[in-house]
């Protein structure tokens, strides 16, 4: 491991620093200690541990109160490191931070034994396990994906060690009238959950499955058999205890934003009890593919007739790392990259039919880049599906483009309570409570901007370069061979996806026109820190593993 300061993981490896680690295995692989189990009978008895939502969360007279997680363990510990070939770049400046020694385990594969832990050997409180294990499983809108977390009991709670991850293709909202398929394709997840985690401990390693906003707008007939199917194959085919029904759900828009959050302030250091004093939490936005969420910690100006933060259901105290954070959130369901793509479509079809074209013929799409093609399915009056070829058109471009995004977000919603960010939704000012604070951008927005950045020595990235980016894309071949001619990685993406240009368009519109930064603001992107995945999952295991644990028998 390197010794001088914190490196962080990167996706694209030519002429990059990664944080090195012994022998990992490829993403397709699971780790290396098979140990057999035995699968569990439908009749076999059980005990639950608590839900990580039952009793850590209260409903509060104009706002949410997050779980209490002022006593977690906090000592710095070393940096994880997942077991995937497959680096990604974290555009952010890590925290100082004391480099662990090189005996530290910082992956699944360099852990002498995962029955322990080299921070002690015994647990701070006789009635904890040494080394607890805890399976979060995210069942977003395009996909699964299993992070196998490590923690330590050395403290009065579970302190983090490293994550096993993986993921698989599609989500769990394509099988739409098959929850049977939907439930058994988490199996691959799940046997890497069984290879990693220790026999003895299996009984006692809370799993949880938090479905995001794909399955929700499956509406609540489909959606909900899809999470009995998958709860009963937990409960009669894997050893792991669930807690409850909650522990197969819909995950809240709140609680999605506000996990990640605490991952990214987690990881960075900005919030724990050791993190050096006067450390501003980072803005976290996530993009996901249904839905798109904002948290940050505003501040107010005592002095001014907006001084506070407004009551609602935006309005999320937590408390960690001996502070409480008053935090705003907001899950915009409807606004994530898949949908807002669906929207831009049939916005343009619509206007193409008030112009009366003809019936199968190609429609112009100002948000394709020019040259382009794409069939998109779409549907008809009465509900059925239809193809329609839209073409990147020499009008078009990414002006053009916006004009059509300002139309998406809903601008000039009604705002009933001002400040608004867009579709009539209260935001405090970023301009005013939160004007030079750290951003960073998860998701799909690391997914379409990183493959456009140079892997060594990346420029700053504001909002007026982010534009610059969408102008090249939408212009079409000739802008992308002058600017990215010598780099095979990014013509690749730019020539399989032709609606990158709407894809970076509709970024640039949620971010100036949306949350309203300015151009100059300067926002950093990221997918994983050091092997551990930036997104809600980590903060939401720490609060499960918080909890009252209880094992099946």
């Amino acid at each position: 491991m390197p010794t001088g300061g914190s490196s962080l993981s990167r996706r694209r490896q030519s002429s990059v620093h990664t944080l090195s680690s012994p022998s990992q295995t490829s993403s397709a692989s699971r780790p290396t200690r098979n140990v057999p189990y035995t699968k569990l009978s439908p009749r076999t008895h059980r005990k639950t541990m608590i839900s990580p939502r039952s009793s850590n969360y209260e409903r509060l007279e104009g706002g949410w109160k997050g779980p209490d997680l002022s006593e977690v363990d906090y000592d710095p510990l070393p940096p994880p490191v997942n077991p995937e070939s497959d680096h990604h770049t974290v555009h952010v400046e890590a925290p100082s931070r004391t480099q662990p020694s090189p005996s530290r385990p910082t992956s699944y594969d360099s852990d002498p034994d995962p029955l322990k832990t080299v921070y002690c050997t015994k647990p701070y409180t006789p009635s904890s396990p040494l080394v607890q294990y805890a399976l979060m499983i995210d069942a977003g809108s395009t996909g699964s994906r299993i992070h196998v977390y490590k923690f330590h009991n050395c403290g009065p709670s579970p302190a983090y060690e490293y994550e096993v991850f993986k993921q698989t293709q599609p989500g769990l909202s394509s099988y739409a009238g098959a929850p049977q398929d939907a439930a058994a394709s988490l199996d691959t997840l799940l046997d890497v959950a069984v290879s990693t985690v220790p026999e003895s401990l299996r009984k006692c390693t809370p799993v949880a499955v938090k479905a995001t906003a794909g399955l929700r707008l499956l509406g609540p007939e489909q959606s909900g058999e899809i999470l009995a199917a998958v709860r009963q194959r937990l409960r009669t085919t894997y050893p792991f205890p669930i807690a409850d029904d909650n522990s197969v759900m819909i995950m809240d828009g709140k609680d999605e934003g506000v996990y990640a959050w605490i991952t990214v302030n987690y990881l960075m250091n900005t919030i724990r009890a050791d993190s050096p004093k006067g450390s501003t939490p980072y803005a976290v936005l996530d993009l996901g593919g249904a839905s798109t969420q904002i948290v940050f910690e505003p501040s107010f100006d005592k002095t001014k007739s907006d001084s506070s933060l407004q009551e609602g259901d935006h309005k999320y105290e937590l408390k960690f790392g001996g502070r409480t954070h008053v935090l705003y959130q907001h899950s915009y369901l409807g606004y994530g990259l898949m949908r807002a793509r669906k929207s831009v479509h049939r916005l343009v079809e619509f206007m193409d039919s008030i112009r009366a074209n003809g019936a199968g013929k190609e429609i112009g799409n100002p948000c394709l880049g020019r040259g382009t093609s794409r069939v998109i399915e779409l549907e008809d009056s009465d509900g059925k599906a239809k193809n329609v070829t839209m073409v990147g058109e020499e009008v078009g471009g990414f002006e053009a483009c916006n004009r059509v995004m300002q139309l998406v977000m809903a601008k000039d919603a009604i705002c009933e309570v001002k400040p608004c960010s867009f579709d009539g939704v209260y935001q405090p000012s970023i301009l005013d409570t939160f004007p030079s604070g750290k951003i960073l951008l998860l998701s799909y927005f690391y997914d379409r901007l990183n493959p456009l950045r140079p892997s060594t020595n990346p420029p700053r990235l504001t909002i007026s370069s982010l534009a610059e980016l969408a102008t090249d894309v939408c212009k079409g071949r000739p802008a992308w061979e002058k600017r990215w001619g010598g780099d095979a990685e990014a013509m690749k993406e730019l020539a399989g996806r032709p609606e990158y240009c709407l894809d970076l368009t509709f970024m640039h519109a949620l971010l100036r026109l949306g949350y309203e930064f300015t151009d100059e603001r300067e926002v950093q992107i990221g997918k994983q820190l050091e092997g551990t995945e930036l997104g809600w999952a980590l903060g939401a295991a720490i609060a499960m593993v918080g909890g009252e644990l209880k094992c099946k028998v």
